[in-house]
């Protein structure tokens, strides 16, 4: 299963079950991938919607691979030793990064 699909998958279970993110405020993470695309998270309305590409301005960059992606996604990486290795690279605020991080915990 690809990356993208699998994120398409968690922002359907998201909506479908919005509690843990009706009341987070409105944000755009970004996702550039290693294999040189990139996917945008829009959180806006307690809603969840996946951008590929760069339509909207993004507060927050990971950069990581495929693979940490798909881990991240299901809450089995380890995000501090990933950045600490540089299998994840932030730009931005850092706080949204782990916020992020958060949200998808909230649903596994």
């Amino acid at each position: 299963m690809s990356v993208i699909t699998e994120l398409k998958d968690l922002a359907k279970k998201m909506n479908e079950n919005p509690v843990h993110i009706e009341n987070e405020k409105d944000r755009v993470f970004q996702v550039n991938l290693d294999d040189g695309s990139t996917l945008q998270i829009v959180l806006k309305d307690g809603r969840i919607e996946i951008a590929e590409g760069t339509p909207f301005e993004s507060e927050v960059k990971l950069s990581l691979s495929d693979k940490n992606f798909s881990k991240l996604l299901k809450d089995e990486l380890n995000t501090t030793m990933a950045f600490m290795t540089g299998g994840l690279k932030v730009d931005g605020k850092i706080g949204l990064a782990l916020k992020l991080q958060e949200i998808v915990k909230k649903y596994q």
